[in-house]
C-alpha cells in the first residue's frame, strides 16, 4: 500500500461521528442536522426531466471532454457571471467538465506537482487555515508539503499569502484558494485576487480557486479568479484555474457536476490525466448540467430561501453570540462558549442539533516562521451549514441559543 495514506488524517465527518458515538441526543427535541454542507432545497423540476428525458443516452461511452454543447453553455454563464468578452472562454480550449469539484480538487494536483522539481526541494501547497479537507489530502498524496495559512477574524478571515518568506513561496507550486470560503464565507476581493495572480507570477505556481460558493451571495456577487485575469489583461488566464460546481448553485450534490475552467496549456495535460483516471460524466447528467447553467431564475429563487435563513439566523443568535454576515455561501462560522468540540457536544446531547466543531476543519501551523502560526484557529467555533428548510434553520437557531445560554451560566 502506499505508505502516505497513513498521512492522511480522518475525514471532519469520522471525528464527530468518534465525538457523538456513546451520547443519546435528547428525545424532546425533533432531530435538525446543520453539521454537513448538503443542500436540502428540491432541485429544479425542469433539471431532473433534462435527466429522464436523456437516459437512453447511456447506452454509450461519454468523452472526457464532454459534450460540445456543455462546454458552451458553462463558457457562456462565465462570460456572463465574472463579467468577461463574449468569446473570452473557448470551449475547446479553456474549459473541462468535471464529476463534482470534490474530485477534480483533488486530482488537479496530481496533475500540476512535480514531487522532485530540478531548481526547488520540498515542493509545497498553500491552503487557508481553515479549509475544505480535500486541498490537504490532495498535497499529501501528490507528495508536497501543506503549508497552512491561518485566516483569523481581524483580518476578516483572509489569508494573507504575500505576507509569507520568499523562500518559503518560492517552493510553492500550487495554492488552493476557497473563496467564498469553507467554512467562514469571507471572498476575495478583485483587487487582492489580483495581487495573487502578480504573486504567483514571481514565484512560479499556480491559483486553484474553488469557486463552488459563489453563487450562494446575500448583497454583492464575487469577484472570481478568472475575472481578476481578464481585468488584469491576462487573456490567456496563465497560472489561474476556476472551479465552479452545479451542487450548491442548483442543489444537485448527488450529480456530481461542475467544471474547471482557465489556463489551457494546464488543462490540456489535466485532461490527459482525466483519460486515464475515467472522470466522463454520463451524458444524462450532462444534459441536466447544460439546462442549469442556461438558467439563472432558479438560482435566485435558490438564493432569497438563504437569504431568509441568514436574516432569521442574525436576529436570532446575535444578542447572546457574536455573528456576523458571511459574504457568501450558505455556512455560519460562529465562536461559541467552552469551544467548539465541548459545544457541538452539548448541543447534540441537550438539543438534538447536530454542527461541526471548527477544530475539525483547521489545523495547528507547524511553520513558526510564517504569519499565521497561531495554533489551531478553529478550536472555538462551530460551523453551521444553513442547509434545512427555513423552519427547521429557525428552530435550531434558538436550540443554539438555549445551548449558549446554558454554558455561559
Amino acid at each position: 500500500m502506499n505508505p502516505r495514506l497513513n498521512l492522511l488524517e480522518p475525514y471532519p465527518f469520522e471525528k464527530l461521528t468518534t465525538l457523538l458515538a456513546h451520547t443519546v441526543p435528547s428525545s424532546a427535541h425533533t432531530p435538525i442536522n446543520l453539521s454537513i454542507g448538503e443542500p436540502k432545497h428540491p432541485p429544479a423540476p425542469f433539471l431532473l426531466e433534462a435527466m429522464r428525458d436523456s437516459l437512453h443516452e447511456v447506452s454509450r461511452y461519454p468523452s472526457t471532454s464532454g459534450m460540445l454543447e456543455l462546454r458552451q453553455a458553462a463558457c457562456q454563464w462565465a462570460e456572463n457571471r465574472f463579467q468577461l468578452d463574449p468569446g473570452a472562454l473557448d470551449p475547446e480550449r479553456h474549459l473541462l467538465p468535471v464529476n463534482g469539484t470534490r474530485e477534480a480538487l483533488f486530482s488537479i494536483a496530481q496533475a500540476v506537482i512535480d514531487p522532485a522539481p530540478k531548481n526547488r526541494t520540498n515542493p509545497a501547497i498553500l491552503m487557508p487555515n481553515p479549509f475544505y479537507q480535500i486541498y490537504e489530502g490532495a498535497t499529501i498524496m501528490s507528495q508536497a508539503e501543506p503549508i497552512y495559512m491561518n485566516a483569523s477574524e481581524s483580518e476578516g478571515f483572509l489569508p494573507d499569502f504575500g505576507a509569507l518568506s520568499p523562500a518559503l513561496l518560492d517552493r510553492v507550486q500550487l495554492l488552493y484558494l476557497c473563496t467564498p470560503s469553507n467554512p467562514t464565507g469571507a471572498a476575495f476581493s478583485l483587487e487582492r485576487l489580483q495581487t495573487l495572480i502578480q504573486l504567483a507570477d514571481r514565484h512560479d505556481f499556480v491559483i486553484v480557486s474553488d469557486e463552488c460558493y459563489s453563487e450562494i451571495w446575500y448583497k454583492n456577487p464575487p469577484a472570481g479568479i478568472l475575472q481578476a485575469a481578464w481585468r488584469a489583461g491576462r487573456k490567456g488566464f496563465q497560472r489561474c484555474l476556476a472551479f465552479h460546481s452545479l451542487s450548491k448553485r442548483s442543489n444537485l450534490p448527488g450529480a456530481r457536476s461542475g467544471f474547471v475552467a482557465g489556463d489551457p496549456v494546464i488543462l490540456k495535460k489535466y485532461q490527459q490525466l482525466r483519460t486515464y483516471t475515467g472522470c466522463s460524466t454520463p451524458p444524462f447528467i450532462q444534459r441536466a448540467a447544460i439546462a442549469a447553467w442556461k438558467d439563472e431564475a432558479h438560482v435566485e429563487e435558490n438564493r432569497v430561501i438563504y437569504r431568509q435563513k441568514l436574516a432569521d439566523a442574525l436576529e436570532i443568535l446575535s444578542p447572546t453570540l457574536p455573528v456576523s454576515a458571511p459574504d457568501a455561501g450558505f455556512y455560519l462560522w460562529l465562536k461559541v462558549p467552552e469551544g467548539g468540540e465541548r459545544f457541538a457536544h452539548r448541543l447534540y446531547e441537550r438539543y438534538n442539533v447536530t454542527t461541526l466543531p471548527g477544530a475539525y476543519l483547521s489545523r495547528s501551523s507547524g511553520h513558526a516562521t510564517h504569519p499565521g502560526a497561531m495554533g489551531n484557529p478553529g478550536v472555538g467555533c462551530i460551523r453551521i451549514a444553513m442547509v434545512a428548510s427555513v423552519e427547521e434553520n429557525r428552530e435550531a437557531m434558538h436550540r443554539i441559543v438555549a445551548c449558549a445560554k446554558e454554558l455561559k451560566g
